[in-house]
């Protein structure tokens, strides 16, 4: 077992160390003051990729694994909100701020390595963090995808990030495909509180923080509390002429957490509990006024003479807690544990109308008029996971081994609720097309509403073994069973082995799957159209239900994958680290949202459709092979420079993804381009940029501080809705950076403003006749807001 100055001098290293690697130079020179650095040393140490108690820096294990600390970030940052911050400082990290994608653009999907947003595994504190309860679809990337919101957690909360570049199913079971982000909150004494401010350059889009965090000793423990407010306004970059808005969503967060843990008896008890409630707005689709075709199909020339655009506002509820006990039986290691998860988006679609209730009212002989506001439901995901986990290390076996045992109960539960009837209903049946349902988003028909659980049980094995002081093996088996779909089991192998001049060799195999997520199963969503005067539904089919059954759309199966990766550190000096790290994954069976089939594209299924009352249908379905190939390099260094210290920092991703297979079920065979279209395919392989880089220049000289980074986006090409022959949408590769200065009042008090894509570069313009959200620049990781400024304030109590 390490001994208590070894684990102290391990923590310290990873946290302000150059070895903890893929972390931006302001997060490498930690500036916290002294007592605050040692009362983080103390606390548990939990590293991603190992059971092993103490584990060393990340240049020494068998995988990549990036050691991301927060402190500075959360004092000094230009970014507000935890998935903005690691997009311009991780490179295999995308997260992509949605603009005219329903509500995606409340709910930034976040995803690794290029792969969606679903195959990524978040654990809080080492424990599986929930999904949420929204499955991206209609312009969105990552769309049929459901993932974590990163930005339920505040970032003066948090110790540090943990990024596992590796596949590790076979640890963490379903959704680490593409590898597992570790959240560790503080719980260190003291307390703190930032306030910032900003705006893009155009004058919109204000943001504004207010941030404190307290640790407290209580019954010879600590505990963690920190309260959140964050608001971000709308921005709008729609040209002067178009009455679209797009740009930022409007987002208020009030968010609560709190982490600690206390000695009882012959353990320690622990918890996590936090809750947020989001506020969010987003634009949809405007509507023309009089003279336009949208009157009388779509508006009402009484309520919006002018046109109009529909508002989607989300309210979003996400809660989260964990509560265990760590205890000894003897040389074991016992970690007891329930932790629970809760995300709800409820919809209101507010400055709409449903243009079918003013036709009738008009009718009637009325105005012409219907509600400006509809509560269109919603849904809601629940998660509870039970762990046992079990270590022990053998310091007599080889130079050390470490075994672990554990296993794991999960229950989750979807919900759909329906909508209020005039958020969906068609009141005067005159069989005009979409003038049913609040304009923007139609509601949740009580025909979509559902109620969905299922459970599953796993069981692993995981060794960590110094076979030499040179050569480090690490081995693990996970099976694990589903209620609803079966059982599968994967297993991983890896090594690390120390070649002289401090370089080491590493690598992995393993094999893994991602569980169909129950939103993906049981998701339904229905508006009318009509087609040839008939009123017909648009279905987004549940798998299992009459429409997908019909359509012969078999039961939906786990994504089966194999990983592999490469690389090797170097470590020439105690301030100087260098990782390279080569990796492929091939995904099977990996499941896609269709193209909607009707009577035209497939005339066969379209006659079945319309036999039950529809006239269009998608479905979710297990067809589409890809294959993923990448580099990550990363390299730190600092040095003294003149009276103060510079720190530098480059770290790159290059990633190609390619659908190398698209297998349609028997009732769609033939149907491939419907199943899956260019367009489609494009997002698969290209929703990220297939590269991105990170060049960081910190200089701190006393009081005084700098920092300089430039983030580099690769090209990426998106579909268009003409197809081939129309060319493509070529996003072509484009460079961002920021700056930011910062001034130490005193130790407890610091000041810090900048800047972010200070030179405003704006992605490459395209057709708006093309593209998702009918603007020149679609929704993509490199941002279409501009230059943006900032002003941070930290003071420590």
């Amino acid at each position: 077992m390490f001994q208590q100055k070894q684990l102290h001098r391990a923590v310290l290293l990873a946290l302000y160390g150059s070895a903890a690697l893929a972390i931006s130079p302001s997060a490498l020179a930690q500036t916290a003051t002294p007592d605050a650095a040692q009362a983080d040393a103390v606390q548990s140490v939990h590293v991603v990729g190992t059971r092993r108690t103490g584990a060393a820096s990340s240049t020494d294990t068998p995988v990549p694994v990036d050691i991301i600390p927060m402190t500075r970030l959360a004092e000094q940052g230009s970014q507000f909100d935890l998935a903005q911050t690691l997009t311009n400082i991780s490179p295999s990290f995308n997260s992509t701020r949605q603009s005219g994608a329903d509500g995606a653009d409340l709910v930034d999907s976040a995803a690794l390595r290029g792969l969606g947003s679903d195959q990524t595994l978040v654990l809080v504190n080492g424990k599986r963090r929930h999904t949420t309860a929204l499955v991206n679809l209609f312009g969105a990337r990552n769309r049929g995808n459901t993932g974590t919101d990163m930005n339920a957690i505040p970032l003066l909360a948090i110790r540090n990030v943990q990024v596992l570049r590796d596949g590790a199913a076979a640890q963490y079971g379903s959704d680490a495909i593409a590898g597992v982000m570790n959240i560790e909150l503080k719980k260190s004494l003291g307390c703190e509180a930032v306030a910032g401010y900003g705006q893009y350059s155009k004058g919109d889009g204000e943001n504004y923080l207010a941030s404190a965090y307290c640790g407290i000793p209580v019954a010879g423990g600590t505990f963690g509390v920190t309260a959140e407010y964050l608001f971000r306004d709308r921005s709008n970059r729609a040209e002067a002429d178009n009455p679209r808005i797009i740009g930022d969503s409007k987002t208020e967060n009030q968010t609560i957490y709190i982490n600690g843990e206390i000695p009882l008896g012959a353990g320690r008890l622990y918890t996590t509990l936090g809750v947020q409630r989001r506020d969010a707005s987003s634009a949809a689709f405007a509507r023309g006024g009089l003279g336009s075709d949208d009157i009388p199909s779509r508006n009402s020339a009484a309520m919006y003479p002018n046109g109009f655009v529909p508002f989607i506002n989300g309210d979003l509820d996400d809660r989260y807690g964990i509560l265990g006990y760590r205890l000894k039986f003897g040389e074991w290691n016992a970690d007891f544990s329930q932790t629970y998860g809760y995300n709800r988006l409820d919809y209101t679609i507010a400055n709409t109308l449903n243009a079918s209730i003013a036709n009738l009212d008009l009718v009637r002989g009325g105005p012409g008029k219907s509600a400006s506001s509809f509560g269109a439901g919603g849904f809601s995901f629940r998660q509870l996971t039970t762990n046992a986990d079990f270590s022990r290390f053998y310091g007599g076996v080889f130079q050390g081994l470490n075994a672990a045992f554990g296993l794991e109960y999960r229950k989750e539960n979807y919900k759909i609720f329906a909508g209020e009837p005039g958020s969906y209903i068609d009141a005067d049946g005159v069989g005009v097309g979409g003038n049913a349902g609040s304009q923007g988003f139609p509601g949740f028909q009580p025909a979509d509403a559902t109620d969905r659980s299922r459970h599953s049980t796993a069981a692993y094995v995981d060794l960590e073994a110094d076979i030499t002081d040179r050569l480090k093996l690490q081995a693990a088996l996970r099976h694990e069973r589903f209620s609803d779909f079966g059982s599968t089991t994967d297993g991983k192998l890896a090594a690390a082995f120390k070649l002289g001049g401090d370089v080491l060799l590493r690598g992995s195999v393993s094999t893994g799957f991602r569980a169909p997520s129950l939103q993906q199963v049981y998701f339904s969503s229905t508006f009318t159209d009509f087609v040839n005067g008939q009123p017909l539904d648009v279905v987004l089919a549940p798998n299992g239900g009459a429409v997908a059954n019909a359509a012969g759309i078999p039961k939906l199966k786990e994504e089966k994958s194999k990983s592999a990766t490469f690389g090797a550190t170097w470590t020439p000096t105690q301030s100087t680290s260098v990782t390279a790290d080569l990796y492929r994954i091939d995904i099977d069976d990996r499941i896609v949202l269709s193209g909607r089939f009707d009577a035209d594209n497939y005339p066969a299924l379209g006659a079945t459709l319309q036999s039950l009352g529809v006239g269009q249908a998608q479905f979710f379905v297990n067809s589409v092979d890809t294959q993923t190939k990448g580099l990550d390099i990363t390299a730190s260094q600092r040095m003294p420079l003149g009276a103060g210290r510079l720190n530098t920092f480059l770290a790159l991703n290059f990633s190609k993804t390619e659908v190398t297979g698209v297998h349609a079920p028997s009732a769609l065979a033939g149907f491939e381009d419907v199943l899956l279209s260019e367009r489609e395919r494009l997002f698969i392989e290209q929703g990220g940029p297939r590269r991105k880089a990170t060049l960081g220049f910190e200089y701190t000289q006393g009081k005084f501080g700098s920092d300089f980074r430039i983030i580099h986006f690769g090209p990426q090409t998106l579909g268009t809705f003409s197809g081939p022959p129309v060319p493509n949408a070529r996003y072509e590769a484009k460079t961002s950076a920021d700056l930011s200065f910062s001034w130490s009042f005193s130790e407890k008090t610091r000041l810090t403003v900048g800047g972010t894509n200070i030179f405003n570069v704006t992605p490459t313009p395209q057709d708006a006749n093309e593209t998702d959200n009918g603007f020149k620049y679609e929704s993509v990781q490199f941002g279409l807001n501009g230059a943006a400024y900032f002003a941070r304030l930290w003071h420590k109590f």
